[in-house]
Protein backbone atom coordinates (compact mmCIF):
# COMPACT_ATOMS: atom_id res chain seq x y z
CA UNK A 1 0.00 0.00 0.00
CA UNK A 2 2.76 2.42 1.03
CA UNK A 3 4.46 1.66 -2.39
CA UNK A 4 1.43 2.37 -4.66
CA UNK A 5 1.11 5.58 -2.39
CA UNK A 6 4.75 6.67 -3.20
CA UNK A 7 4.51 5.94 -6.90
CA UNK A 8 1.03 7.93 -7.08
CA UNK A 9 2.97 10.78 -5.57
CA UNK A 10 5.60 10.61 -7.58
CA UNK A 11 3.80 10.34 -10.89
CA UNK A 12 1.56 13.64 -9.29
CA UNK A 13 5.29 15.37 -8.61
CA UNK A 14 6.38 14.51 -12.45
CA UNK A 15 2.92 15.78 -14.35
CA UNK A 16 3.21 19.35 -11.98
CA UNK A 17 6.48 19.91 -12.94
CA UNK A 18 5.47 19.37 -16.78
CA UNK A 19 2.64 21.60 -16.42
CA UNK A 20 4.82 24.37 -14.71
CA UNK A 21 7.49 23.38 -17.82
CA UNK A 22 4.63 24.04 -20.02
CA UNK A 23 3.54 26.94 -18.76
CA UNK A 24 6.81 28.62 -18.71
CA UNK A 25 7.52 27.54 -22.17
CA UNK A 26 4.40 29.41 -23.25
CA UNK A 27 5.06 32.29 -21.25
CA UNK A 28 8.40 32.61 -22.26
CA UNK A 29 6.71 32.50 -26.23
CA UNK A 30 4.05 35.08 -25.34
CA UNK A 31 7.05 37.64 -24.31
CA UNK A 32 9.37 37.00 -27.12
CA UNK A 33 6.18 37.07 -29.89
CA UNK A 34 4.94 40.44 -27.81
CA UNK A 35 8.48 41.97 -27.78
CA UNK A 36 9.26 41.21 -31.45
CA UNK A 37 5.53 42.88 -31.77
CA UNK A 38 6.15 45.71 -30.49
CA UNK A 39 9.58 46.22 -32.44
CA UNK A 40 8.08 45.71 -35.52
CA UNK A 41 5.38 47.94 -34.65
CA UNK A 42 7.85 50.77 -33.42
CA UNK A 43 9.84 50.05 -36.52
CA UNK A 44 7.04 50.63 -39.16
CA UNK A 45 6.32 53.92 -37.05
CA UNK A 46 10.06 55.24 -37.29
CA UNK A 47 9.49 54.31 -41.25
CA UNK A 48 6.35 56.51 -41.82
CA UNK A 49 7.72 58.85 -39.64
CA UNK A 50 10.76 58.86 -41.46
CA UNK A 51 9.40 58.52 -44.60
CA UNK A 52 6.83 61.57 -44.75
CA UNK A 53 6.42 63.50 -48.01
CA UNK A 54 7.34 67.05 -47.82
CA UNK A 55 6.61 69.78 -50.75
CA UNK A 56 9.40 72.08 -51.66
CA UNK A 57 8.26 74.74 -54.71
CA UNK A 58 11.20 76.87 -55.71
CA UNK A 59 10.05 79.94 -58.29
CA UNK A 60 13.32 79.13 -60.83
CA UNK A 61 16.68 77.57 -61.90
CA UNK A 62 17.16 80.85 -63.83
CA UNK A 63 18.52 82.27 -60.45
CA UNK A 64 21.95 80.66 -58.95
CA UNK A 65 20.24 81.16 -55.36
CA UNK A 66 17.11 78.91 -56.04
CA UNK A 67 19.11 75.94 -57.44
CA UNK A 68 21.28 76.50 -53.91
CA UNK A 69 18.08 76.94 -52.00
CA UNK A 70 16.07 73.98 -53.07
CA UNK A 71 19.13 71.64 -53.11
CA UNK A 72 20.37 72.52 -49.44
CA UNK A 73 16.45 72.08 -48.51
CA UNK A 74 16.41 69.04 -50.19
CA UNK A 75 20.02 67.31 -49.31
CA UNK A 76 18.75 68.69 -45.52
CA UNK A 77 15.65 66.79 -45.24
CA UNK A 78 16.36 63.34 -47.27
CA UNK A 79 19.37 63.44 -44.90
CA UNK A 80 16.61 62.54 -42.36
CA UNK A 81 14.77 60.10 -44.01
CA UNK A 82 12.16 62.29 -45.34
CA UNK A 83 10.91 62.07 -49.10
CA UNK A 84 11.14 65.48 -50.86
CA UNK A 85 9.14 66.64 -53.75
CA UNK A 86 11.18 69.59 -55.54
CA UNK A 87 9.06 71.22 -57.64
CA UNK A 88 10.61 74.77 -60.03
CA UNK A 89 7.87 76.89 -61.49
CA UNK A 90 10.16 78.90 -63.94
CA UNK A 91 8.52 82.58 -62.51
CA UNK A 92 5.41 80.86 -64.31
CA UNK A 93 2.03 81.56 -61.32
CA UNK A 94 0.37 79.02 -62.90
CA UNK A 95 2.81 76.63 -63.10
CA UNK A 96 3.47 77.28 -59.24
CA UNK A 97 -0.04 76.59 -58.49
CA UNK A 98 -0.35 73.52 -60.29
CA UNK A 99 2.86 72.12 -58.40
CA UNK A 100 1.50 72.89 -54.82
CA UNK A 101 -2.02 71.32 -56.14
CA UNK A 102 0.01 68.13 -57.26
CA UNK A 103 1.81 68.18 -53.85
CA UNK A 104 -1.42 67.86 -52.39
CA UNK A 105 -2.66 65.43 -53.88
CA UNK A 106 0.44 63.53 -53.49
CA UNK A 107 -0.40 63.86 -49.46
CA UNK A 108 2.17 66.10 -48.70
CA UNK A 109 2.28 66.65 -45.17
CA UNK A 110 4.03 70.36 -45.38
CA UNK A 111 4.36 72.47 -47.51
CA UNK A 112 7.85 74.76 -48.19
CA UNK A 113 7.11 77.55 -50.95
CA UNK A 114 9.30 80.15 -52.20
CA UNK A 115 6.42 82.11 -53.93
CA UNK A 116 6.89 83.98 -57.56
CA UNK A 117 3.41 85.66 -56.68
CA UNK A 118 3.03 85.93 -52.79
CA UNK A 119 -0.99 87.24 -53.46
CA UNK A 120 -1.94 84.34 -55.99
CA UNK A 121 -1.52 81.19 -53.32
CA UNK A 122 -4.40 82.21 -51.30
CA UNK A 123 -6.81 79.31 -53.20
CA UNK A 124 -4.62 76.64 -53.21
CA UNK A 125 -3.18 77.02 -49.60
CA UNK A 126 -7.08 77.02 -48.23
CA UNK A 127 -6.92 73.26 -49.84
CA UNK A 128 -3.55 72.40 -48.08
CA UNK A 129 -5.22 74.06 -44.66
CA UNK A 130 -8.42 72.08 -45.36
CA UNK A 131 -6.38 68.54 -45.53
CA UNK A 132 -4.15 69.41 -42.96
CA UNK A 133 -1.52 70.46 -44.25
CA UNK A 134 1.32 73.62 -42.56
CA UNK A 135 2.78 75.51 -45.00
CA UNK A 136 5.44 77.42 -44.75
CA UNK A 137 6.61 80.57 -46.69
CA UNK A 138 10.47 80.05 -47.54
CA UNK A 139 12.14 83.72 -47.87
CA UNK A 140 9.14 85.23 -49.31
CA UNK A 141 6.31 86.03 -47.28
CA UNK A 142 2.92 84.86 -48.55
CA UNK A 143 0.97 87.47 -48.64
CA UNK A 144 -3.58 88.30 -47.73
CA UNK A 145 -4.16 84.51 -46.52
CA UNK A 146 -4.94 83.23 -43.14
CA UNK A 147 -3.78 79.89 -44.36
CA UNK A 148 0.59 80.40 -44.57
CA UNK A 149 1.14 79.14 -40.66
CA UNK A 150 5.15 80.23 -40.73
CA UNK A 151 7.53 82.16 -42.25
CA UNK A 152 11.47 81.61 -42.63
CA UNK A 153 13.87 84.63 -44.48
CA UNK A 154 16.50 86.86 -43.38
CA UNK A 155 15.59 90.12 -41.86
CA UNK A 156 14.90 92.03 -45.53
CA UNK A 157 14.67 95.35 -44.14
CA UNK A 158 18.33 95.17 -42.48
CA UNK A 159 19.17 93.57 -45.68
CA UNK A 160 18.30 97.18 -47.29
CA UNK A 161 19.39 98.87 -44.64
CA UNK A 162 23.09 97.22 -45.22
CA UNK A 163 22.99 98.47 -48.15
CA UNK A 164 22.03 102.50 -47.76
CA UNK A 165 24.66 102.37 -44.81
CA UNK A 166 27.02 101.13 -47.01
CA UNK A 167 26.68 103.95 -50.08
CA UNK A 168 26.58 106.57 -46.88
CA UNK A 169 29.70 105.49 -45.17
CA UNK A 170 31.61 104.77 -48.55
CA UNK A 171 30.41 108.41 -49.98
CA UNK A 172 31.03 110.12 -46.86
CA UNK A 173 27.45 111.17 -46.26
CA UNK A 174 27.21 111.19 -42.51
CA UNK A 175 30.24 113.21 -42.59
CA UNK A 176 28.55 115.80 -44.40
CA UNK A 177 30.26 115.14 -47.98
CA UNK A 178 28.12 115.53 -51.18
CA UNK A 179 26.18 116.41 -53.51
CA UNK A 180 27.00 113.05 -54.98
CA UNK A 181 24.68 111.45 -58.29
CA UNK A 182 22.55 108.25 -57.42
CA UNK A 183 20.52 106.14 -59.38
CA UNK A 184 18.19 103.88 -57.55
CA UNK A 185 16.31 100.50 -58.72
CA UNK A 186 14.07 98.23 -56.73
CA UNK A 187 13.25 94.38 -57.43
CA UNK A 188 9.90 92.80 -58.23
CA UNK A 189 6.72 94.51 -57.27
CA UNK A 190 5.17 90.95 -56.91
CA UNK A 191 7.73 89.88 -54.30
CA UNK A 192 6.93 91.67 -51.02
CA UNK A 193 10.58 91.37 -50.14
CA UNK A 194 11.41 94.11 -52.48
CA UNK A 195 9.63 96.53 -50.71
CA UNK A 196 11.30 95.56 -47.60
CA UNK A 197 14.80 95.77 -49.58
CA UNK A 198 13.59 99.00 -50.40
CA UNK A 199 12.23 100.28 -47.14
CA UNK A 200 15.28 99.29 -45.49
CA UNK A 201 17.84 101.23 -47.86
CA UNK A 202 15.33 104.59 -48.46
CA UNK A 203 15.66 104.55 -44.23
CA UNK A 204 18.93 105.37 -44.53
CA UNK A 205 19.55 107.50 -47.58
CA UNK A 206 16.10 109.60 -48.24
CA UNK A 207 16.93 111.75 -45.55
CA UNK A 208 20.49 112.51 -47.49
CA UNK A 209 18.42 113.09 -51.03
CA UNK A 210 15.72 115.54 -48.82
CA UNK A 211 18.44 117.30 -48.24
CA UNK A 212 20.06 117.71 -51.26
CA UNK A 213 23.60 115.36 -50.51
CA UNK A 214 22.42 112.83 -52.98
CA UNK A 215 20.84 113.72 -55.76
CA UNK A 216 19.09 111.36 -58.36
CA UNK A 217 19.52 113.17 -61.87
CA UNK A 218 16.81 110.85 -63.89
CA UNK A 219 13.94 111.70 -61.22
CA UNK A 220 12.70 108.18 -60.95
CA UNK A 221 12.37 107.77 -57.30
CA UNK A 222 8.80 106.43 -56.54
CA UNK A 223 8.47 102.45 -56.29
CA UNK A 224 6.56 101.47 -59.26
CA UNK A 225 9.03 103.33 -61.57
CA UNK A 226 12.53 101.83 -60.28
CA UNK A 227 10.72 98.75 -59.95
CA UNK A 228 12.66 95.15 -61.55
CA UNK A 229 9.28 92.90 -62.65
CA UNK A 230 10.85 89.09 -62.01
CA UNK A 231 14.07 90.58 -61.14
CA UNK A 232 15.78 90.23 -64.78
CA UNK A 233 19.11 91.56 -65.21
CA UNK A 234 17.94 92.12 -68.68
CA UNK A 235 15.43 94.77 -67.63
CA UNK A 236 17.60 96.06 -65.08
CA UNK A 237 20.06 96.46 -68.05
CA UNK A 238 17.71 98.16 -70.49
CA UNK A 239 16.55 100.77 -68.00
CA UNK A 240 20.20 101.64 -66.60
CA UNK A 241 21.00 102.38 -70.61
CA UNK A 242 17.97 104.41 -70.85
CA UNK A 243 19.01 106.47 -68.18
CA UNK A 244 22.54 106.83 -69.25
CA UNK A 245 21.41 107.76 -71.91
CA UNK A 246 19.16 110.27 -71.42
CA UNK A 247 21.04 111.77 -67.77
CA UNK A 248 25.04 111.19 -68.31
CA UNK A 249 25.95 111.01 -71.91
CA UNK A 250 27.20 114.88 -71.56
CA UNK A 251 29.74 113.56 -68.80
CA UNK A 252 27.83 113.66 -65.98
CA UNK A 253 29.42 111.53 -62.90
CA UNK A 254 27.32 108.70 -61.38
CA UNK A 255 28.63 108.32 -58.14
CA UNK A 256 26.54 105.26 -56.66
CA UNK A 257 23.46 102.91 -57.89
CA UNK A 258 21.47 101.35 -55.16
CA UNK A 259 20.77 97.63 -56.76
CA UNK A 260 18.59 95.24 -54.12
CA UNK A 261 20.29 92.34 -55.54
CA UNK A 262 22.57 90.53 -57.77
CA UNK A 263 20.80 90.18 -60.79
CA UNK A 264 19.53 93.80 -61.14
CA UNK A 265 23.48 94.75 -60.24
CA UNK A 266 24.66 92.50 -63.25
CA UNK A 267 22.26 94.11 -65.72
CA UNK A 268 23.06 97.89 -64.25
CA UNK A 269 27.05 96.55 -64.72
CA UNK A 270 26.38 95.29 -68.15
CA UNK A 271 24.92 98.82 -69.31
CA UNK A 272 27.86 100.37 -67.35
CA UNK A 273 30.26 97.90 -69.24
CA UNK A 274 28.89 99.26 -72.88
CA UNK A 275 29.59 102.95 -72.18
CA UNK A 276 33.01 102.60 -70.96
CA UNK A 277 32.81 102.42 -67.42
CA UNK A 278 35.75 101.10 -65.54
CA UNK A 279 38.39 103.15 -67.09
CA UNK A 280 40.62 105.88 -64.81
CA UNK A 281 38.46 108.55 -66.21
CA UNK A 282 35.38 106.68 -65.68
CA UNK A 283 35.40 104.83 -62.34
CA UNK A 284 32.45 102.49 -61.78
CA UNK A 285 30.18 103.96 -59.71
CA UNK A 286 29.35 102.06 -56.01
CA UNK A 287 27.13 99.52 -57.05
CA UNK A 288 24.96 97.29 -53.67
CA UNK A 289 23.85 93.89 -54.08
CA UNK A 290 22.46 90.73 -52.49
CA UNK A 291 22.65 86.70 -52.48
CA UNK A 292 26.71 86.44 -53.51
CA UNK A 293 25.94 84.99 -56.89
CA UNK A 294 29.43 83.87 -58.56
CA UNK A 295 29.19 86.17 -61.72
CA UNK A 296 28.90 89.10 -59.01
CA UNK A 297 31.57 87.58 -56.45
CA UNK A 298 33.71 88.23 -59.76
CA UNK A 299 32.67 91.43 -60.13
CA UNK A 300 33.37 92.14 -56.44
CA UNK A 301 37.07 91.16 -56.94
CA UNK A 302 37.44 92.96 -60.18
CA UNK A 303 36.36 96.25 -58.39
CA UNK A 304 32.88 96.45 -60.66
CA UNK A 305 30.55 95.47 -58.12
CA UNK A 306 30.89 97.24 -54.51
CA UNK A 307 29.26 94.89 -52.17
CA UNK A 308 26.40 92.39 -51.79
CA UNK A 309 24.91 90.71 -48.72
CA UNK A 310 25.17 87.69 -48.07
CA UNK A 311 22.03 85.45 -46.90
CA UNK A 312 23.91 81.76 -46.88
CA UNK A 313 20.91 79.88 -47.95
CA UNK A 314 22.61 76.89 -45.86
CA UNK A 315 21.20 78.64 -42.55
CA UNK A 316 17.86 79.15 -44.21
CA UNK A 317 17.38 76.22 -45.44
CA UNK A 318 18.23 74.32 -42.04
CA UNK A 319 15.57 76.40 -40.36
CA UNK A 320 13.32 75.64 -42.99
CA UNK A 321 13.92 72.01 -42.16
CA UNK A 322 14.14 72.73 -38.35
CA UNK A 323 10.33 74.07 -38.66
CA UNK A 324 9.24 71.14 -40.13
CA UNK A 325 10.86 68.53 -38.32
CA UNK A 326 8.55 70.64 -35.54
CA UNK A 327 5.43 70.34 -37.57
CA UNK A 328 6.05 66.75 -38.35
CA UNK A 329 7.05 65.90 -34.56
CA UNK A 330 3.95 68.00 -32.86
CA UNK A 331 6.82 70.00 -31.34
CA UNK A 332 7.19 74.08 -30.66
CA UNK A 333 8.00 75.21 -34.25
CA UNK A 334 11.34 77.62 -33.65
CA UNK A 335 10.06 81.49 -34.52
CA UNK A 336 12.03 84.54 -32.89
CA UNK A 337 9.47 87.58 -34.51
CA UNK A 338 6.15 87.05 -33.70
CA UNK A 339 4.98 90.75 -34.45
CA UNK A 340 6.50 92.46 -37.51
CA UNK A 341 5.27 89.98 -40.52
CA UNK A 342 1.86 91.76 -41.43
CA UNK A 343 0.56 89.50 -44.67
CA UNK A 344 -2.31 91.86 -44.98
CA UNK A 345 -4.64 89.25 -42.83
CA UNK A 346 -2.47 87.87 -40.21
CA UNK A 347 1.40 88.77 -38.59
CA UNK A 348 2.95 85.37 -39.45
CA UNK A 349 5.03 83.85 -36.69
CA UNK A 350 8.79 83.76 -38.10
CA UNK A 351 12.28 83.35 -38.01
CA UNK A 352 14.78 85.75 -39.10
CA UNK A 353 18.52 84.78 -40.11
CA UNK A 354 20.65 87.21 -40.08
CA UNK A 355 22.89 88.53 -43.12
CA UNK A 356 26.13 89.87 -43.27
CA UNK A 357 28.02 92.52 -45.73
CA UNK A 358 30.51 91.04 -48.05
CA UNK A 359 33.09 93.08 -50.04
CA UNK A 360 36.73 92.58 -51.54
CA UNK A 361 38.36 92.55 -47.86
CA UNK A 362 36.35 89.93 -46.70
CA UNK A 363 34.88 87.75 -49.15
CA UNK A 364 37.84 84.92 -48.95
CA UNK A 365 36.35 84.39 -45.07
CA UNK A 366 32.66 84.44 -45.53
CA UNK A 367 32.23 82.43 -48.56
CA UNK A 368 35.74 80.70 -49.18
CA UNK A 369 36.90 79.63 -45.58
CA UNK A 370 33.33 78.62 -44.69
CA UNK A 371 33.18 76.27 -47.24
CA UNK A 372 30.05 77.79 -49.46
CA UNK A 373 32.38 78.17 -52.76
CA UNK A 374 35.70 77.04 -53.68
CA UNK A 375 38.35 79.41 -55.17
CA UNK A 376 38.01 77.53 -58.35
CA UNK A 377 34.15 78.68 -58.21
CA UNK A 378 35.17 82.21 -57.76
CA UNK A 379 38.21 82.80 -59.94
CA UNK A 380 37.46 83.80 -63.79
Amino acid sequence: MKKILVLTLVVALMVSMLLIGTSCTQEQATTEESAETEATETEAAETEAGSELIGVTMPTKSLQRWNQDGDNIKKQLEAKGYEVDLQYAENDVNTQLSQLENQITKGCKVLVIASIDGSALGEVLKKAADAGIKSIAYDRLIMETPNVDYYVSFDNFRVGEFQGKYIEEALGLDKGNGPFNIELVAGSPDDNNAFLFNAGAMSVLQPYIDNGQLVVVSGQTDFTTIATPAWKSETAQARMDNIITAHYAGGTKLDAVLCPNDSTAIGVIAALDNVGYGSADKPYPIITGQDCDIPNVIAIIEGKQAMSVFKDTRTLAAKAVEMVEAIINGTEVPVNNTEDYDNGVKVVPSFLCDPVVVTKDNYKEMLIDSGYYTEDQITK
